[in-house]
């Protein structure tokens, strides 16, 4: 096997951004150079990945957002096609976002380019009749929980368990008090971090019931602080515009270190999804909400087989962190429960403590690892035959 690997990349958000760039870096550990080219932001732009297409031009999120903005969409992935066409690398790296991956994969496929698929789209929650377009797609699969593998075993897909790249990124060098300082804030007052996710839809529709829950929160407690951790890949500026009123100046705004905020709050109010498990990682109490478009939210509903959606609570295989989803998250009752979090100790410890019971279900930290031995595994098998 050559000592360079030419990898495309396609990562749609801001985690799987993240997540290729990780796995990239392992391989150059490993001693393998990859020359790799794509569609991420910026986390695999700073590893050295040519950006075909800025994946910050695509947070969207749901069929009606989608739908909005298809023709975005289709420009790109026509984009892509044509570069996996022209270049025809050694291998096409898919890290989630599955229903634009999956369409790159079938000119993979046609071009007899081997794929890995990286997180795996969540058959087991919704939609699962896409395994069977996955097994005539994908070459090998990386999944990040023990029980996706028998699911995809059954359907015939090569599969491997890498384990969660969040439990090594989801790490801060600060304590408690320091973290608080960090960000200018008192240690001796309590800290609720907000995290209304990393796409523009999620910010539009998440954002206003978390600052309205804030305001509710401090007109009760006005020694409370907020601290607000802006995803990499969002603009500023929409953040402010996605709210009918000005944000208040009691809400610290921060940019790329959800982590070090987390371990600064006392307890966090959670746009479900990826930093559910990001924040149970760090150990911080949370409560989850979820809004999303109106079209999306009925079809989901029709498809999810799942009682929670949480990824937090997946794990946990219960309830253990509360969920208000869609009309039921109404700032007056998350508020309350947050006060309620904040303030009840024995209710903190029970929730830390089914926290770190679902760190002990993650695994160790060796995911990104994983993926760049596959990645290498993966190519190298496929020059054989």
């Amino acid at each position: 096997m050559n000592q360079t690997l030419s990898i495309m990349v396609s990562a749609g958000e801001a985690s799987g951004d993240a997540h290729a760039a990780h796995a990239l870096q392992a391989l150059s550990e490993l001693g393998v150079a990859g020359n790799s080219f794509g569609m991420g932001a910026g986390a695999l732009q700073q590893q050295g990945t040519e950006l075909i297409v800025d994946c910050r031009d695509l947070a969207v999120i749901g069929f009606a957002d989608v739908l909005k903005n298809y023709p975005r969409f289709i420009k790109r992935l026509r984009l892509l096609r044509r570069t996996l066409e022209q270049r025809h690398p050694d291998i096409l790296l898919l890290v989630d976002y599955p229903d634009f991956n999956l369409k790159l994969a079938e000119t993979a496929k046609a071009l007899g380019i081997p794929v890995l698929f990286y997180i795996s789209p969540k058959v087991w929650a919704w939609r699962s009749g896409r395994i069977q377009r996955i097994a005539s797609l994908v070459t090998h699969m990386a999944v990040l929980f023990p029980f996706e593998v028998p699911i995809y075993e059954k359907a015939g897909v090569a599969v491997t368990y890498v384990g969660n790249p969040v439990v090594k990124d989801a790490v801060s060098e600060f304590d408690r008090d320091e973290a608080c300082i960090h960000f200018g804030l008192s240690p001796r007052h309590k800290v609720i971090a907000l995290l209304p996710g990393s796409r523009h839809g999620e910010i539009k529709r998440n954002l206003p019931i978390m600052i309205d829950t804030a305001q509710i929160i401090r007109e009760q407690s006005d020694e409370i602080q907020f601290l607000l951790p802006i995803a990499p890949t969002l603009d500023e500026s929409l953040l402010r515009s996605s709210t009918n009123q000005v944000l208040p100046d009691f809400v610290h705004l921060t940019r790329g270190d959800s982590r070090d905020a987390m371990r600064a709050a006392d307890a966090a109010l959670v746009a479900s999804g990826t930093a559910t498990l990001e924040t149970a990682l760090i150990g911080t109490p949370m409560i989850v909400m979820y809004v999303i478009n109106a079209l999306n939210y009925a079809v989901m509903k029709r498809l999810i087989k799942i009682p929670d959606i949480s990824l937090v609570n997946i794990v946990a295989k219960r309830r253990i962190v509360p969920e208000y989803l869609q009309h039921e998250a109404q700032a007056e009752l998350i508020a309350a429960d947050l006060l309620s979090l904040i303030h009840d100790a024995d209710r903190r410890t029970q929730m830390q403590e089914d926290l770190t019971q679902v760190k002990l279900k993650m695994g160790d930290s060796g995911a990104s690892r994983r993926v760049a031995e596959l990645l290498i595994s993966v190519a190298e098998q496929e020059q054989i035959h």
